[in-house]
């Protein structure tokens, strides 16, 4: 009867062993011991998110791939839903470290929690969301590179001659928190300069939506108009291109075609994020964290630079 007591004793101990490695994440949960990261941005649309895939790549290369098992898994399209799909599957599959790109700044902070819960940790990358508890966040100061957006777009006005109208924003949508900072920064380089700013009008970063938002602006009479990320400004470009009269046009990121937009004159410029760095110090603070060491910057400004004709080289 005592043996039958202990072989069922062993039995639970072994169990409850068994359920203490499964229990979602930390750092024994990755295969073989290795540092399981997930990267989940807002969507697989834009190039903007293939590169900071890329420079997260390229670190864990940099590294010793043996180290990680890491996984880009985004949705395709923006959607909050799918977003909080994507951190839940993550949960379950004993993820150790989420890098996040949050579609909303307060729609995901349910799925965080939950995840957190289990272990998992999280390191924003371009947009963080309203949860307090990440690690680190690297991101572009938004709200500065919006307004060097707009004060960009006021020398370009001013040097063809205009010094007042409307001028229309074509934006995500009004809850993340990246695009709500550009606007803001944008708006506000604006004050005093005498021209109109129309309300924003949100196209989910949908090139075709976002065209179909700048034509309307176009019919308006504006005399300029922000694109507040890729498919914003390759959508406002498009809008131009079939509109027939000029309007003067910056935006934001530099993937997709809007590179070629900017030489062929249909963009004055763009702001050029640094996806890559994203990517990179996203993995480099999880190995960090990982192997015990102290992440030294908790908020990281990745940067972000004017492209336009005259340096346009340099970002080929």
């Amino acid at each position: 009867m005592k043996l039958l007591k202990r072989s069922v004793l062993a039995a639970l101990v072994l169990l409850m062993a068994a359920g203490s490695v499964f229990a979602g994440g930390g750092k024994e949960s990755g295969a073989a011991g290795k540092i399981k990261i997930y990267l989940i941005t807002m969507d697989q649309m834009d190039a903007h998110w293939l590169s900071v895939d890329a420079g997260a790549r390229a670190k864990i290369a940099e590294l010793g791939a043996d180290k990680f098992e890491y996984h880009f898994d985004s949705p395709e399209r923006k959607d909050d839903a799918a977003q909080i799909n994507k951190i839940n599957n993550a949960a379950a599959n004993k993820a150790n470290y989420i890098l996040l790109a949050a579609n909303s700044a307060d729609a995901m902070n349910g799925a965080i929690q939950e995840a957190s819960s289990v272990g998992v940790k999280f390191i924003y990358v371009d947009s963080p969301a309203s949860w307090s508890g990440a690690l680190a966040t690297i991101a572009t100061d938004n709200k500065a590179a919006g307004k060097a957006a707009g004060e960009e777009l006021i020398k370009a006005l001013n040097a063809a001659g205009t010094t007042s109208g409307s001028i229309g924003i074509v934006n995500v949508n009004p809850s993340t928190a990246s695009t709500v900072a550009r606007e803001a920064g944008f708006r506000e380089a604006f004050e005093g300069k005498g021209f109109n700013l129309l309300p924003a009008q949100y196209g989910e970063g949908d090139p075709a939506k976002s065209q179909a938002i700048a034509e309307n602006y176009i019919t308006q009479g504006v005399v300029g108009i922000f694109g507040a990320n890729e498919g914003s400004t390759v959508g406002t470009a498009n809008a131009i291109t079939g509109a027939g009269r000029k309007v003067l046009a910056i935006g934001f990121d530099k993937g997709g075609s809007v590179l070629d937009q900017i030489d062929q004159g249909l963009l004055i410029a763009t702001m050029a994020q640094n996806p890559e760095t994203m990517g990179a110090l996203g993995v480099q603070n999880a190995y960090t964290d990982a192997t015990g060491g102290t992440i030294a910057q908790k908020s990281v400004d990745s940067g972000a630079t004017v492209v336009s004709k005259a340096n346009l080289a340099q970002f080929r």
